[in-house]
């Protein structure tokens, strides 16, 4: 079955991997990338949306697709203020899976974090699990989740504290073992393979990816 990609968050670290598997795949005819500016990226199959996503009702026409996949994300240099942070973090992700699901989009990939818990004391990880639950109850016909932990790769922008992170990690990935695997650092295009993977599957349900998972599935 041919399908039709929607995807946000096309020139992120996981999004611009992902949009090159979609784009080079025989499983997807169209893939419609919605983004704020233009994508550095010519293909055939590739329909730029390139909007204002405070405006995301005046084309919710043209976001029509099979399959969502949402990898918005920003950080606090980019959105100091907590409401704009939370704007793009939660009321874009869900007005957008909500457009998608009411034009017949039957699958949702969102990418959320290890430690998201719509309970947790943390404004990142208590926004990240408020989104987790808001996404969860739209009805899509199959919801999957993913929550990788620090996720490896080359940024286009400067990152000191990640990339002080990622270079810790390099150290404590080999003694995480067990339940502690979870716990390690992945590759972006790691998580990219992950969600291209689940996306041909036809499963129904809400599924929720841990870190370790991810890995296996890719």
């Amino acid at each position: 079955m041919m399908r039709r990609a929607i995807i946000a968050g096309a020139t992120g670290l996981v999004g611009s991997n992902l949009l090159q598997l979609l784009l080079h795949s025989i499983q997807y005819q169209e893939v419609i990338a919605v983004t704020r500016k233009e994508i550095a990226v010519q293909h055939p199959k590739l329909i730029q949306l390139i909007i204002d996503f405070d405006k995301l009702h005046e084309h919710a026409a043209a976001i029509n697709g099979d399959v969502l996949f949402s990898c918005l994300g920003t950080t606090k240099t980019q959105a100091p203020d907590p409401e704009q942070y939370r704007k793009i973090e939660f009321k874009y992700t869900t007005l957008l899976a909500d457009i998608a699901k009411n034009n017949g989009a039957q699958q949702l990939h969102y990418i959320s974090s290890i430690g998201a818990d719509i309970s947790s004391s943390n404004f990142y990880l208590k926004l990240k699990g408020e989104t987790e639950s808001a996404l969860a109850h739209l009805g899509l016909k199959s919801t999957h989740i993913y929550q990788p932990s620090v996720i490896k790769g080359g940024r286009k922008q400067s990152r000191p504290m990640e990339m002080f992170v990622i270079g810790l990690m390099k150290m404590v990935d080999p003694i995480l073992i067990g339940s502690l695997k979870k716990y390690r650092s992945i590759t972006a295009q790691t998580v990219a393979q992950a969600m291209f993977q689940q996306s041909l599957s036809t499963e129904a349900g809400l599924f929720i990816h841990p870190s370790d998972h991810i890995q296996n599935l890719a």
